[in-house]
């Protein structure tokens, strides 16, 4: 990484423009909009670029929308290329990514804006379109109604700072040096994830080996189901300290959980009382094929079954190891879904599931590994989080010119 002791910069070399002088800003005209009818399979016409197209400032091809090679044709002032930036004007507003390394020929849909014919370095123009001050300039114009939209005309009119070259060069190359680092650690993580997958799943096959019994889930674990106290009822919820679990804990806090993000009081508990710690939680409704492992005693949701080992098995399993093979029944899960008026799991099915019980000493060699490889991933997650902030902080400092 590079060593940043100087931040300090001559202000007075730095000229303020307007947007529109320092390119070229191009979108689809109304009339040459496109409906389903001038869309075909890849293949067939040109891509066709739209917001969801870009994940964190890059451009991902995976899933593309093509157009008709008439309808591409029509418009060859939005033809992109190499080395121009997109940035969305409506909806998801100052989404942005530079174009790079383009698979095929493309356009872009009405959502979007060309930026083009770039009379700056246009490294240091991206940097510039992705940084809180800009982005703020651009939610600003774009207003709060259904649907936020801004002109391009208005976009032409923000101004930005525009150092020397010399300037501009140097700043981009220090960024360049964060941004590399950063996408080599989700490279990383990338494939260590994948590595995790695979043997996960080669250690977690274990049907027809020495020593294991294939019981099914009804046999192992009773279950039951989550609930929301009355939200209108204050003495279900004021000053409570018992945790309550929905699908936002596993997103903002991860798979094993402590705590939770709402709290509830002894009145809200009914029937047969809270659910034990080191027992599990499975989304079978709605957001299906999510699971925890809770590690205190605590109440969930409706969209969440519990599960917890019956008395003739609390000896024989290790519930981490269940927790890793919950993976594996997530899957199932998404797979066999009853699809109703709501979304649900095949509850029948689930509960009929066969699932290993190795000995309990091959349970704990299995969660051993796994449990290092998870290890693995979070420390190079934490390294990712801070490089991300330590990459916001300077890409402040160095295009804060005001």
């Amino acid at each position: 990484m590079p060593k940043l002791n100087n931040l300090k910069r001559c202000f007075d070399m730095v000229e303020w423009k307007k947007l529109g002088e320092v390119c070229e800003i191009k979108g689809r005209i109304g009339f040459r909009g496109y409906t389903r009818d001038d869309q075909v399979i890849q293949g067939e016409g040109a891509i066709s670029l739209s917001p969801g197209n870009i994940s964190d400032g890059v451009l991902c091809y995976d899933t593309c929308t093509y157009i008709t090679w008439s309808k591409y044709e029509e418009s060859p002032e939005i033809m992109v290329q190499d080395g121009d930036i997109i940035l969305c004007k409506t909806a998801s507003v100052g989404k942005v990514a530079r174009v790079n390394h383009l698979p095929e020929k493309a356009t872009i849909n009405p959502q979007l804006v060309l930026i083009k014919n770039i009379e700056i370095n246009p490294q240091f123009l991206y940097y510039v379109l992705a940084d809180n001050p800009f982005q703020s300039r651009i939610k600003g114009l774009a207003g709060v109604g259904s649907v936020p939209n801004v002109s391009q005309a208005k976009l032409a009119s923000i101004s930005i700072p525009v150092p020397s070259l010399s300037e501009q060069t140097r700043i981009v190359g220090i960024l360049d040096t964060f941004t590399a680092s950063i996408e080599n650690l989700k490279q990383q993580i990338a494939q260590r994830r994948k590595q995790y997958d695979h043997y996960r799943d080669q250690l977690l096959d274990l049907e027809g080996k020495e020593g294991v019994e294939m019981k099914r889930l009804k046999e192992v674990f009773d279950t039951r189901n989550g609930y929301t106290p009355s939200t209108t009822n204050s003495l279900f919820w004021e000053g409570g300290t018992i945790p309550w679990f929905k699908m936002e804990d596993i997103r903002d806090n991860g798979r094993i959980l402590n705590d939770s993000n709402l709290h509830i009081t002894p009145r809200a508990i009914k029937g047969k009382g809270l659910f034990k710690s080191n027992s599990i939680i499975l989304a079978t409704s709605a957001t299906i094929g999510e699971h925890a492992l809770i590690t205190v005693d605590h109440l969930c949701n409706q969209r969440f079954t519990n599960f917890f080992p019956k008395k003739d098995y609390m000896a024989k399993i290790d519930m981490k190891f269940i927790y890793y093979y919950m993976f594996i029944i997530d899957e199932w899960c998404r797979q066999h879904i009853n699809q109703g008026g709501f979304a649900s799991v095949d509850m029948i099915g689930l509960y009929n599931l066969f699932i290993p019980i190795p000995s309990l000493a091959e349970q704990q060699r299995i969660v051993s590994i796994l449990d290092t490889f998870e290890a693995s991933i979070a420390n190079l997650e934490q390294q990712l989080a801070q490089r991300e902030k330590q990459y916001e902080y300077y890409r402040n400092k160095l295009l804060t010119f005001e």
